[in-house]
């Protein structure tokens, strides 16, 4: 019986799907069947980007497809079958898949609705937004939980979207009071659903934009929720700075995104959610811990540790403004 989890999971099948045709199309598994190659020389023979490249094979090295070592990339001995020069080769068979992708992306026109990418930018954002909040309902109370508020008073929700977890942090804190910051189309929809709640009364909601505009000041607890991997580095520093300048002292940054394991192929979501984000942002990715802590450290926070590991974008790092 289909249930929500498996349903978003058949949903989301396409990523996988597209990273594997891609490594047919640039005729990966052929190349490091016979080659074992670091990305910079797999770059060079192919005229690849290597940013884009290495994202892509990390990719495939997640799905067991690739096997990475040492810095270095060649075909899964069980993936033997995607090289061209393999006795039961499928390639052909997945090279005409490729060839069906772009198809069956006119299916929604061909029967005679509009796609989402060709609606309003207005409801591009509302789905958006609201798929945040899909995502987030069932754990916001948990990741609340897992934070723990100890003497906060003053929550900043960087970039909150619909407020989801501001919510789940003023149940679990009846004395805390929140700020929640984003972009103005964005804030409109989360005072619709903080009125629903009934928490309104405790949010001030400020409109802006956190990739240049200044944050609030004065709290003590700032949540970066799932905004990170949206960036490139020098944008999370500035970023972090924002943040750093807001919070009083003492206070705490707490973000929840993917951490990557130092060879970017753990945990398998968070390498294809790198691939989503090369395609869908100019300079995003997902970082490791490592990347993560330089980056606070440059903006001046101390005390910086992972203290929740997560497959599907739950892990959480803190740290402090001295």
């Amino acid at each position: 019986m289909p249930t929500p989890e498996s349903l978003l999971t058949l949903a989301r099948a396409f990523q996988e799907s597209r990273v594997l045709l891609t490594g047919a199309e640039l005729n990966l598994f052929t190349l490091l069947s016979k080659e074992t190659l670091t990305a910079d020389a797999i770059a060079a023979r192919l005229g690849a980007d290597l940013r884009a490249l290495m994202i892509e094979l990390d990719a495939l090295a997640a799905m067991a497809l690739l096997v990475k070592a040492n810095g270095t990339y060649r075909t899964a001995p069980d993936a033997s079958s995607l090289s061209e020069d393999a006795p039961d080769s499928i390639l052909p068979m997945l090279l005409h898949a490729a060839a069906l992708w772009d198809r069956w992306t006119s299916l929604t026109r061909r029967i005679g609705g509009t796609p989402l990418s060709a609606r309003p930018p207005a409801d591009v954002t509302r789905a958006f937004i609201c798929a945040m909040q899909v995502v987030s309902t069932p754990q916001a109370a948990r990741m609340a939980a897992d934070v723990g508020l100890g003497s906060a008073r003053r929550l900043l929700d960087v970039g909150g979207g619909p407020g989801t977890y501001t919510a789940a942090f003023l149940r679990a804190a009846p004395e805390l009071e929140a700020t929640l910051f984003d972009l103005p189309p964005v804030v409109e929809i989360a005072r619709e659903q903080l009125s629903k709640a009934g928490l309104l009364d405790r949010v001030a909601l400020v409109a802006g934009d956190f990739e240049k505009d200044k944050l609030p000041a004065g709290h003590d607890l700032a949540w970066l929720s799932a905004i990170i991997h949206q960036n490139g580095p020098a944008q999370n520093d500035a970023l972090f700075g924002r943040i750093f300048r807001a919070l009083a002292p003492g206070g705490r940054l707490v973000i929840r995104d993917h951490v990557m394991e130092p060879d970017r192929t753990r945990p398998r979501a968070g390498a294809l959610f790198a691939v989503n984000m090369l395609v869908g942002t100019a300079h995003g990715g997902t970082y490791t811990f490592d990347e993560i802590r330089a980056g606070l450290e440059r903006a001046g926070f101390v005390r910086v540790r992972a203290f929740r590991a997560g497959e599907q974008m739950d892990a959480l790092v803190e740290a402090f403004r001295p």
